[in-house]
């Protein structure tokens, strides 16, 4: 039998995984089908944060510590700008279920 919450959840992370590598790419990977798992151990936080109702504010600063932390990237202006606009982006992917409190912060 199917779980439609891990089902919903799994369809939450296919779409935040396109969108960074449509919207965002920061060490661009995107045209390499081989690494198109590239930045998947960072979507569930991702999918938790935004279950979570996190400001787009609360997921820049995820991000930019992403990019400059674990990535190593420098963290220019430029690239600051991007990932805030790529926050935004991210904001508008509906993960609500309708689920009980909790049961939508849950990962697949």
């Amino acid at each position: 039998m199917n779980d439609p919450h891990k089902e919903h959840v799994a369809r939450c992370h296919s779409e935040i995984r396109e969108a960074i590598m449509k919207h965002r790419d920061p060490i661009g990977v995107a045209s390499f089908p081989e690494c198109a798992d590239e930045y998947d151990d960072y979507v569930p936080e991702i999918y938790r944060m935004l279950a979570k109702g996190r400001s787009p504010k609360e997921l820049l600063y995820y991000l930019w510590w992403l990019e400059t932390s674990c990535m190593g990237l420098a963290g220019t202006p430029k690239a600051r700008r991007k990932t805030e606009a790529f926050a935004e982006i991210l904001c508008k992917i509906s993960v609500s279920t309708g689920a009980p409190k909790g049961k939508a912060s849950e990962s697949a």
